[in-house]
């Protein structure tokens, strides 16, 4: 495919070592496609354990680290999804980001899920992002 490169952030986001078989981005053309992140800081530990709120702007954190990474911000995001291992932490999630996004609303979608990939994470985020001309 033409226009594909990985975006490489795993030294900023992520340990090096973290082991994925996955990129923590890709961009094709002007299209950003961000795999999940959770709040992991760069030791490899959760950031925040059982606080919701604190897992949400860490998490959040290594998402932008990765944008940044592709020359963009949070206002480039258009579609953002957020897995939750209890949805009764969904009020603490919004109000994360309500703050991020302010009145800029891109599309977003929250569901429950059982498990994530660290046991101590109690949120897992994901994104796609517009980096073409405004």
């Amino acid at each position: 495919m033409q226009n594909v490169e990985e975006i490489i952030a795993r030294d900023i986001a992520y340990p090096p070592d973290f082991g994925s078989p996955t990129s923590l981005a890709m961009r094709a053309g002007d299209t950003l496609y961000i795999s999940g992140m959770i709040a992991w800081d760069a030791e490899r530990r959760i950031v925040g354990r059982a606080d919701p709120r604190e897992q949400t702007r860490q998490a959040l954190e290594n998402m932008r680290k990765i944008l940044r990474a592709a020359g963009a911000d949070f206002d480039r995001i258009m579609k953002i999804t957020f897995y939750l291992t209890d949805i009764r932490d969904k009020a603490a999630v919004w109000d994360e980001r309500k703050a991020l996004f302010g009145d800029s609303r891109p599309a977003s979608t929250l569901v429950e899920v059982s498990h994530l990939v660290d046991p101590l994470a109690l949120l897992e985020i994901d994104a796609v992002a517009y980096l073409g001309p405004r």
